[in-house]
């Protein structure tokens, strides 16, 4: 094939401009750019934090201990490593915040369904302000896997506060067992969308309340750091980034879109896990972002 004068300048001219351009590495392909999440100067929770529990709908006596050792869990002495006590820790880091301890306060249990199987969000207010006002304490809402709550699967837990004098926080965790496990239960699920991975054995032997551990970790670090929508977080305040939630699917080293990385696994149960928990139990617990190095942090 002939080629022009002209033409073959051009392809000198191209292959010497090449030769000149250095090659990107792999790693300025792969280099972490630091997670920073702003302290807006609020107030954070610290010290002894009450947490009364509103349970809505049926919960198995099995279930409720499950709940019930996880937060016994997070301020547990003489934690077995690695530990949920260790993990807890981390919010202790943060700015403003300092030493916490988790009690377990009152338990409401409204099996009944008094609003229904059908909540909104001013729903989920009423139920948490059934457990009364505590300073500095949590009032939690957690809902069966039969109650839909509005928002719910796109989003599977959250906290907020009230108004007012009588101020104080409160969060919501729905079960997703039958709702949305692959968004929500995940990595105890196949995932709707993305790599489809074999889903992890769940360490309690229950999809549904086991992501409710993960989604509960979520929500009550984010509540502790960031209670009043002035603590710490990352964007928007109507859709903030917090400790945990600025590290989604991350539970162990070497994580990424997909896969949780690399975690324990149970010799005897196949059950995979990355802490020790209250009464023998073992829990996954998602990473959570550490205010001293910038980055998000997990117990293996």
């Amino acid at each position: 094939m002939k080629m022009s004068i002209s033409s073959l300048a051009s392809t000198l001219l191209f292959i010497i401009l090449s030769s000149l351009v250095p090659e990107p590495t792999m790693g300025a392909l792969v280099q972490e750019q630091p997670l920073l999440l702003k302290y807006h100067n609020g107030s954070l929770l610290k010290g002894t934090i009450t947490v009364n529990i509103i349970w809505y709908g049926k919960f198995t006596a099995t279930q409720k201990a499950i709940i019930i050792d996880f937060l016994q869990s997070l301020s547990a002495p003489h934690a077995v490593e690695p530990s949920a006590t260790k993990w807890w820790k981390t919010t202790e880091k943060y700015k403003g915040g300092g030493s916490t301890k988790l009690v377990i306060g009152k338990q409401i249990v409204d099996e009944k369904l008094s609003l229904g199987k059908s909540l909104k969000n001013s729903h989920i207010m009423y139920l948490a302000m059934k457990g009364g006002f505590v300073s500095g304490g949590v009032n939690v809402v957690l809902t069966a896997k039969d109650v839909y709550v509005d928002g719910f699967c796109m989003r599977c837990g959250s906290h907020g506060s009230t108004r007012g004098k009588t101020r104080f926080a409160y969060a919501w965790v729905g079960n997703s067992e039958t709702q949305c496990p692959g968004q929500c239960a995940w990595p105890f699920h196949q995932p709707i969308y993305g790599p489809q991975g074999p889903p992890l054995v769940a360490p309690n032997g229950d999809v549904g309340v086991d992501g409710m551990i993960i989604n509960l970790a979520t929500v009550l670090a984010g509540t502790v750091t960031n209670p009043f929508n002035n603590g710490y977080f990352q964007g928007p305040a109507t859709a903030p980034l917090e400790a945990v939630s600025a590290c989604t699917g991350v539970f162990g080293s070497g994580s990424y879109p997909g896969y949780p990385g690399r975690v324990l696994v149970d010799k005897s149960t196949g059950a995979s896990y990355n802490a020790h928990g209250a009464n023998g139990r073992k829990f996954l617990v998602p990473g959570m972002w550490d205010p001293q190095t910038s980055k998000c942090t997990t117990l293996v």
